[in-house]
């Protein structure tokens, strides 16, 4: 029988409607910010001052992807403010700021049994859910889907109460006012926005926002390179001057520090050596702290300044025992055998499944290492526990789960632990795992001070867990002029997206986690795995699989490595059909004209040439969508061999992304993901022994710098859908683009991520 959500809501209703009774009852939340003095608030978004200047509230944490530029600028175009008079600030955790949309997306995760039901970020499961759950969580590019309605609406309420203040001022309808760069004008008439906030806090706003005709957008052509931006990003002046603050600048009186040592990657951990005595010679150290009995095992040593505490730690050389260590020979074991003996689950068919059974004409295996996030900034949080509360500064994606653990952790009221958000020097989803605010917790109890935790770049590999491993076999069918006529995808890749929201949402440790999800289907682990081709007989296979090793989001996620598969066999298929891989592509896109727009706007943008003849040019596409609001980009890469490995000349990409509202903002994302994949299709890979990671350093990750990152160019397809995020998509085309312009280089083609130098 099939589940709907009105038969729920019935059958609730029937069953006992206190639950049904609960959900619909109306919810009232404090205002997050209180408004200083001069200030005057306007919803839970906006701030006014009695000098003009708008404060913007920010409820997603910025980690260069804008987002404290994007929504302030929703709010100065919908309440018509000087850009110059705009502030932006952090939002503290509350249920106003909900992610809805996110919510919505990541169902699977809180609601695996029926996620149908709360699919909708306009359902009143999914908004009940977030908000009891205080769910600001920042992932997925969701900002402008989540955000912009809301902040539209309190801008527009607000502009609407400014009219209104001045109106009285002149006797004259608020409707026949204008407001526009920061005044509020009737005729000859204008006040600016500082001596009318006070009055105009005291109206009572319409019961309909009167939003303005068009939305925030920015048009390509309006920005020829070298023109001025009419919104630069807030946050780029204090990044340039230093001033911008980050988990690791933040002072406190009294303030201690913490250097650490994680056991290696295992079920279980012990520390197992530690030669105290050593430290007592450093000048500054005070004390160690040990990780709490049943917990993976860590050693901390404090001192007066970090350079003390690491200087200790390095002195005590402590040593560490573990059970069932992370191995990848084990792993591949694992991975292989899945592959091809495991018991699959069917995600997704159309068509005649008889055409995708057992063995089909062409069958070709791709592989996909783990690979290890390399964010600028290291994993930091400062912890100080007083008067029965803990406030902790951390940059995190997820606000509420860190609350959350950190108050189990320490055996305390959620409400006495504050979080104060601060910005994240680059994330790629590494801070949605949050053991550093643990570990600081922890340790600010133990020396009864303020305390900051700063891991460094060793501890960060060593306790971050990797992206998942994938391998793969493409199967296709083609008929008699080597159209694809069935497609089938057999997946083997353990539920890591499972597995992190047991992690995120049930305060999972991580083998815990794992066990948990060990061998369910997991949709989300498959994202993107659906070619954006009308293809008639289509089957996604998945394999789950127990690896020993947890697994975490990287940027892209599944995205990253099923846009590799897809688009590496689809040119596959294109050269054993003797047919050009742009035709081959374009003849099935019948159905999504934005796609093929950009694959035409790409091959004029490149010069196309057909990716034949030694060219080294390579053609990929992908569509990820979310919700329905579906971003699409075709990229073309220059490469070649050269004796010291790869070498990417060129990039071209051409991206629809709906919408823009800020096409500076949209442009380094688009670039961002481009050199961020470019990164994991020539290094980022890691291998385990004993549970420790091989690479240890930065340098050793075989990460581009700026002498190989290719000359890029981008362009945007003009649109008017709805906004889509743009910082994904380059991650994922990028490197099929390139491992089929090595094929059209050197004839060779390359099947696993990364390109290793003895592939090519």
């Amino acid at each position: 029988m099939a589940v709907t959500r009105r038969g729920v809501l019935v059958g609730a209703l029937a069953g006992g409607g206190l639950a049904l009774g609960y959900m619909l009852r109306p919810r009232s939340y404090p205002l997050p910010l209180h408004p200083h003095e001069g200030e005057f608030a306007f919803d839970a978004w906006i701030r006014i001052g009695a000098d003009g200047v708008v404060t913007v509230s920010v409820p997603q944490v910025e980690m260069g992807q804008g987002v404290t530029t994007l929504i302030p600028q929703i709010v100065a175009h919908e309440l018509g403010a000087d850009w110059r008079q705009i502030a932006a600030e952090p939002a503290p955790v509350s249920a106003r700021y909900a992610n809805l949309a996110l919510a919505a997306k990541w169902a699977p995760l809180w609601m695996p049994l029926v996620p149908s039901l709360a699919d909708d970020p306009d359902d009143l499961l999914t908004r009940r859910w977030a908000q009891d759950e205080v769910f600001d969580v920042t992932a997925d590019g969701t900002a402008i889907a989540a955000y912009e309605a809301a902040a539209r609406a309190a801008a527009a309420s607000a502009r609407a109460m400014l009219a209104q203040a001045a109106a009285a001022r002149w006797n004259v309808g608020w409707e026949e006012c204008e407001v526009a760069n920061g005044f509020v004008t009737h005729e000859n008439r204008k006040l600016p926005f500082g001596p009318l906030a006070a009055e105009a806090a005291r109206y009572s706003p319409p019961s309909t926002p009167p939003l303005r005709a068009e939305p925030m957008s920015e048009r390509a052509g309006e920005f020829p390179p070298g023109a001025p931006l009419r919104y630069p990003r807030l946050d780029l002046p204090s990044k340039i001057d230093g001033s911008w603050t980050f988990a690791g600048d933040v002072r406190l009186p009294g303030m201690v520090f913490a250097a650490i040592r994680h056991g290696p990657i295992g079920r279980r951990t012990f520390l197992s050596d530690l030669d105290e005595g050593a430290a007592k010679g450093v000048p500054g150290f005070l004390r160690t702290v040990r990780s709490p009995e049943g917990q993976a095992a860590w050693v901390a040593a404090v001192a007066t300044n970090g350079w003390a505490a690491e200087q200790a730690l390095a002195r005590m050389e402590p040593g560490f025992r573990v059970a069932a260590g992370a191995d990848s020979d084990a792993v591949d074991t694992a991975m292989d055998e899945a592959l091809h003996n495991a018991r699959a689950h069917r995600i997704h068919s159309a068509g005649d499944m008889a055409l995708v059974r057992d063995r089909l004409p062409i069958q070709i295996g791709y592989e996909v290492s783990p690979a290890i996030h390399a964010g600028i900034e290291t994993a930091a949080a400062t912890a100080w526990l007083h008067d029965g509360k803990l406030e902790l500064w951390i940059g995190t994606q997820a606000p509420q789960a860190v609350r959350k653990t950190v108050a189990a952790a320490l055996d305390m009221h959620l409400r006495d632990v504050v979080l104060y958000p601060v910005a994240i020097g680059g994330s790629f989803d590494r801070r949605l795992e949050h053991g550093q605010a643990v570990e600081a917790a922890l340790i600010a109890r133990a020396v009864s001070k303020p305390v900051q935790l700063t891991w460094s770049r060793r501890e960060e590999f060593r306790a971050g867990l990797p992206r998942a491993p994938v391998s793969a076999v493409m199967a296709a069918r083609p008929d008699s002029e080597g159209q694809i006529a069935g497609w089938r995808a057999r997946i083997t890749v353990p539920a890591t997206a499972r597995e992190f929201g047991r992690r995120l949402l049930h305060g999972d440790a991580p083998y815990d986690a794992l066990e948990a999800v060990a061998l369910d289907a997991d949709p989300m682990a498959l994202e993107g795995a659906v070619p954006p081709y009308a293809i008639p007989n289509l089957a996604i296979d998945h394999v789950p699989v127990r690896i020993g090793l947890p697994t975490a989001r990287m940027r892209g996620n599944a995205h990253g490595w099923t846009a590799f598969f897809n688009e590496s066999f689809i040119d596959e298929l294109a050269h054993k059909a003797g047919r050009e891989p742009l035709s081959y592509r374009m003849a099935m896109l019948g159905h999504d004209p934005r796609l093929a727009a950009c694959l035409q706007r790409v091959a004029a943008l490149s010069q196309w040439g057909g990716g034949s003849d030694a060219s080294g040019q390579g053609l990929a596409c992908h569509v990820i969508d979310a919700g329905g609001i579906g971003g699409r980009i075709a990229v073309v890469a220059s490469a070649r061999r050269e004796a010291e490995g790869v070498r990417v000349d060129r990039l071209s990409a051409v991206v629809d992304v709906g919408r823009i509202v800020n096409l500076d903002i949209a442009r380094q994302q688009v670039e961002g993901g481009l050199v961020f994949g470019l990164g994991l299709a020539l290094g980022c890979a890691v291998r385990y022994a004993g549970g420790r990671p091989d690479s240890e350093s930065l340098a050793a990750m075989g990460l581009p710098t700026l002498a190989d990152c290719p000359a890029i160019e981008v362009d945007f397809i003009e649109s008017r859908e709805d906004p889509a995020d743009p910082g994904e998509l380059g991650v994922a085309a990028v490197a099929p683009a390139v491992a089929n312009a090595l094929f059209s280089a050197t004839g060779l083609r390359l099947r696993r991520l990364p390109f290793f130098a003895e592939d090519v």
